[in-house]
């Protein structure tokens, strides 16, 4: 894609093929993805466009995004944002980048709080962009949350996401390790922790291992060890009745609910994702 900028349809093949060639899953999926974010147009209007001339400019811009893609930056962390829950989220280096899987806890966590206009108080531990607490919130006016996170970067991303969908008034983040310092009540608890066990960390795909924080992967030893934190502390933070919801990895959900049983909390579900893995864990106190 040098000299002569080409056509939207000779573009895309050539970035399709080169990202083909990187290894790169739904090649042509993320080279329209890519273009329509440089043409500033719904990446379904390129179907119609394969003809329309791009600028040197435009060329150039296209250029560097499919040289990213190439050396497997992924489409969100180039774009700056992720789409998760219907709603649009940004995303930075110190966030994960938010996945489908994770909108199993937002489901379950609705299920748990099912009174849209009750003032449900809610707290996301390892909030990363927020995108957790901020789908439930815009899905329960009168609930407010807070969401705890040990990345300041992290945040600062959550408040703008906060601020962007409308909801900063009803969403503080805070700094924290974990639990520790926290000393209200709250209706749920949800959370994504880390939870891939320490030695296969290295063996995630590119777009994870060099591009998500490993403090947002790296679960110890056995994936587990965020979870025996959070269970101690869920008992001591939910109310009589109150809901933790977590995300967990492939083959961990049998152990977590184990390790929340022990922990004294009553196991109400494991629910799978749109593959059929057992990707959550509900559980209540008393």
């Amino acid at each position: 894609m040098s000299g002569d900028a080409g056509t939207v349809g000779s573009v895309l093949l050539a970035a399709t093929r080169r990202l083909t060639a990187a290894g790169v899953e739904g090649a042509r999926r993320d080279a329209r993805l890519l273009l329509a974010e440089v043409l500033a147009r719904p990446a379904s209007d390129l179907l119609g466009l394969s003809d329309l001339a791009l600028t040197e400019a435009q060329g150039a811009a296209f250029e560097a995004m499919v040289a990213r893609r190439v050396a497997r930056e992924p489409v969100s962390r180039i774009l700056g944002r992720r789409g998760f829950w219907s709603l649009e989220f940004l995303v930075g280096p110190d966030t994960l980048d938010p996945r489908p899987d994770t909108e199993t806890v937002v489901e379950a966590a609705l299920d748990a709080l099912p009174d849209r206009d009750r003032p449900w108080r809610l707290l996301d531990v390892g909030t990363g962009t927020g995108c957790i607490l901020l789908s439930l919130l815009h899905e329960r006016s009168a609930a407010s949350g807070l969401g705890i996170d040990i990345a300041p970067g992290a945040l600062e991303v959550a408040r703008a996401n906060a601020q962007r969908l409308g909801l900063a008034e009803r969403a503080e983040f805070r700094l924290g390790d974990w639990l520790a310092g926290i000393d209200e009540e709250f209706d749920a608890i949800v959370s994504n922790p880390p939870y891939i066990p320490r030695a296969e960390v290295e063996t995630l795909a590119p777009e994870v291992l060099h591009y998500d924080p490993l403090a947002a992967l790296s679960g110890g030893d056995d994936g587990l060890a965020p979870y025996r934190v959070i269970a101690t502390g869920a008992v001591r933070l939910l109310r009589s009745g109150g809901s933790l919801i977590v995300e967990v990895g492939a083959g961990q959900a049998d152990d977590v609910a184990d390790l929340f049983r022990r922990a004294g909390l009553h196991v109400e579900g494991i629910r799978r994702d749109l593959a059929g893995i057992a990707r959550c864990v509900t559980a209540t106190n008393g």
